[in-house]
């Protein structure tokens, strides 16, 4: 047991120890700039040994239930303190005492149940608040915020408070955003208005009781209101006591609210108050109802037509087939210039309300349900004339020359986004409105570009299909988005004369050139990253050293990446490097082509000047001398020496030693190759079985044997098949004096034997030719 606790001792300490040196504690996470991180930890406390080097403590999601006035008071430099999902339940008077600095605090969802004024009385650098999701019932005894004179941001509330007071909000002048979420019962009047101007206001209201009297406190203070989670079924608005509109709201969202006919009337009485009212929006919204609305009210309003835009996403309308006709909402569509409808189940836009949508510019309706057929009733004459942007994305059209020719109604149409339709084909010939200038055909399915494109287009967006080529000639497009396609190189620059930017990415190009990039002379941004690229030595010198190139290439250098050689793939295009052998290929074979040019003439030479090719040959003959036995049986051998001389020799051969030695009793047999050779049989074949069958090989030396080219053969075959058996079958005549000199290096054991055997020769003398004879006759016998 002693040592196990020493054990625990020693880890204790060298932990302790590792910790030692750093400004930051263990749990934490921290970066040289002082943002410190220890979220999700399980951290019950916040860590000790905090200093000044900590300028940012995030430390969310964890247990910590307190916070001493000690905890961070050596943070003095501290700009952001996160404790939100913590479980912190208390936090002493002075806990943030040194946070003078701190410029965002967020307590969000803890479990404080009441909120102290000493808590932010001292950070006079506040820009940021949250407090929303605690316990707290109200927003303490007294003005919590009166002293945060640089507060932009709050965000306050949760399901327990259920009233605000004047004092809630008094000391603050301006707010960038303001929200708050509560089950308010109590809204003492002008409790907002304190606040003398606010950006965004966001209002969570489960019951609309207190909307009005809200909405009439912030008609001159708002600019943006947004209202979510509420029930406006009992919406009622009765008018307001205001002696003088002056509002300042531009801007109202509903968010997840419900409205039916009724309060929807009410709704619209309600923003007749907002003069200043220009986008309206509604987000994920329920109206249950069928679009009764009083149109009576509609004409009575005290500002009709204000809205500019109107913005609608993902609105449900349960009981849509039962829907009026909308007509009694005309009166307000009159000045309405941008209308957005997404993902809300519209199969068509009555051709009555298009035409009372006389200021309209621009209208989104994607992700709906239109078809072309209803497309044509909405599009009709006179509906929609000062349309000049119309959004069609993800909805039911199939035929590019039915929604062309249904569109021609619109004369100022300029924009047209037909993309993520099931187009699949196109046409040869479409006929459009004459002023397009951009059209958005990506996602269609497409597999090829035809006549069917207007000739007017300076925009033309054709990615994400399948197009594997561009050959459409567009004098006036300037800007071409053409990615993710199955393109292997660039567009012709003839087709396009005008474009300055282009949008080419993750398709399938290998390379483009200087002359093709060269070739668009007004091409201003390009981005071509994603593709495949081989990076060879050409596109790489370009792209390397082109510096008009990574100028335009927007997405240059992370994008580009080589592909193959396979040495390469994955490396970035601007870091790659090859070697001299693969850049300079043609050089190097013709450098190599040349080495071997010259090895082969030095080589002739060496073999010329040291006899290479007499070697050579010799070891052909050698090898094929080889392949035969190694020496006769005696029945083969037919002659008692094979005779090798010189044809200038001839005379005394065959007129003096052939007579001496064939008319001699018993006579010797010789073989001579003038007489004894197999006509049409290989000279050395012929040589080599005449040296073979005899018992004996007579060389007659002279000036005229060294000269011999035959001879050598003679001489050069018994070389190898006579001289390597070690044997004295070869008998050396010297017909006439030689010098050593003149016999020529290669024959090498020749000039052994004559400086180590005894040799015969031919005396002048006839007296001792007689035993010349007597002795040659001795050698010829020695067998």
């Amino acid at each position: 047991m002693p040592y196990a606790l020493w054990i625990l001792w020693a880890l204790g300490a060298i932990i302790s120890l590792s910790k030692e040196g750093s400004p930051y504690p263990g749990s934490l996470s921290c970066d040289p700039t002082g943002v410190c991180n220890g979220s999700s930890r399980y951290l019950n406390s916040i860590p000790s040994g905090l200093t000044a080097a900590v300028k940012s403590l995030n430390l969310s999601n964890n247990e910590i239930a307190y916070i001493s006035n000690t905890d961070l008071q050596m943070c003095v430099n501290l700009k952001a303190l996160i404790l939100k999902s913590n479980g912190i339940n208390r936090i002493d008077e002075d806990a943030f005492l040194s946070l003078g600095r701190l410029e965002h605090l967020d307590l969000s969802y803890n479990y404080l149940s009441n909120l102290s004024f000493s808590w932010f009385r001292p950070l006079s650098s506040l820009q940021f608040l949250n407090l929303l999701g605690n316990l707290y019932k109200e927003l303490g005894e007294t003005s919590l915020f009166s002293h945060l004179i640089n507060l932009r941001v709050l965000k306050v509330g949760n399901a327990y408070m259920s009233k605000i007071q004047k004092k809630d909000f008094s000391g603050i002048s301006f707010l960038e955003e303001l929200e708050i979420n509560s089950n308010l019962q109590s809204y003492e009047r002008k409790s907002l208005k304190s606040v003398q101007k606010i950006r965004h206001l966001i209002l969570y209201m489960k019951q609309p009781l207190l909307l009005p009297m809200i909405f009439v406190d912030l008609l001159n203070s708002l600019e943006y209101f947004e209202l979510r989670d509420t029930d406006l079924y009992t919406f009622r608005f009765s008018e307001q006591p205001i002696s003088e509109i002056n509002s300042s709201i531009k801007k109202f969202t509903f968010s997840n609210v419900e409205i039916s006919d009724e309060s929807f009337n009410e709704v619209v009485k309600m923003l007749s108050y907002g003069s200043e009212l220009l986008e309206l929006e509604f987000d994920d919204c329920t109206l249950n109802g069928i679009g009764d609305f009083d149109s009576s009210i509609m004409e009575k309003i005290k500002y009709p037509g204000k809205v500019d835009s109107l913005i609608i996403r993902r609105l449900h309308i349960p009981k849509f087939y039962l829907f009026y006709d909308l007509s009694s909402l005309y009166a307000l569509t009159g000045n309405v210039r941008r209308i957005t409808i997404e993902n809300s189940r519209v199969f068509l836009v009555p051709c009555l309300l298009s035409q009372h949508l006389k200021s309209l510019e621009y209208l989104d309706l994607s992700e709906n349900l239109m078809v072309e057929e209803y497309l044509k009733n909405s599009a009709c004459e006179g509906g929609w004339p000062s349309l000049q942007t119309l959004i069609l994305r993800q909805n039911h059209l199939t035929s590019l020359e039915e929604t062309g020719e249904t569109l021609l109604t619109l004369k100022n149409l300029t924009s047209l986004d037909i993309s993520k339709n099931n187009f699949q084909s196109m046409p040869k010939i479409c006929r459009w409105p004459q002023k397009m200038k951009y059209l958005n055909l990506s996602s269609t399915r497409i597999h090829r570009l035809t006549q069917c494109i207007p000739q007017t287009l300076e925009i033309l967006d054709v990615s994400s299909n399948n197009l594997n080529s561009f050959s459409l000639t567009l004098p006036q497009l300037k800007e071409l988005y053409i990615s993710r396609n199955k393109l292997k190189t660039l567009p012709d620059s003839a087709f396009l004369p005008m474009l300055l930017v282009m949008r080419i990415t993750s398709n399938t190009i290998n390379t483009f050139s200087k002359e093709q990039f060269d070739s668009f002379q007004k091409l201003k941004s390009l981005e071509a990253g994603g593709n495949n690229f081989i990076c060879s030595c050409e596109f790489l010198s370009f792209t390397q050293e082109h510096r008009a190139l990574t100028e335009v290439l927007t997405d240059w250098p992370e994008s580009y990446l080589c592909d193959s050689p396979s040495h390469v793939r994955g490396q970035r295009v601007q870091d790659t490097h090859l070697s001299v052998a693969e850049c300079h290929r043609v050089a190097l074979v013709s450098a190599v082509c040349c080495a071997l040019l010259l090895l082969i003439l030095l080589t002739g030479a060496l073999c010329h000047r040291f006899h290479g090719l007499w070697y050579m040959k010799m070891m052909w003959a050698w090898l094929q001398a080889k392949r035969k036995p190694r020496k006769a049986p005696n029945r083969e051998i037919c002659y008692d020496a094979f005779v090798s001389y010189s044809e200038k020799d001839s005379y005394w051969v065959e007129n003096v030693m052939v007579q001496e030695l064939e008319n001699f009793d018993p006579p010797f047999k010789l073989c001579l190759h003038k007489r004894d050779f197999v006509p049409g049989k290989w000279i050395i074949d012929n040589i080599i079985d005449s040296i073979e069958k005899s018992y004996k090989t007579v060389f007659v030396l002279s000036e005229n044997f060294v000269k011999s080219e035959w001879c050598k053969y003679e001489l050069d075959f018994s070389h190898f098949r006579l001289f390597d058996e070690n044997n004295d079958a070869a008998i050396l005549i010297l017909l006439e004096p030689i010098e050593k000199k003149a016999i020529p290096q290669r024959f090498c054991k020749l000039r052994k034997i004559m400086n180590t055997k005894t040799y015969l020769e031919w005396p002048a003398d006839e007296v001792q030719q007689q035993g010349f004879w007597l002795n040659l006759r001795a050698a010829l016998k020695s067998y």
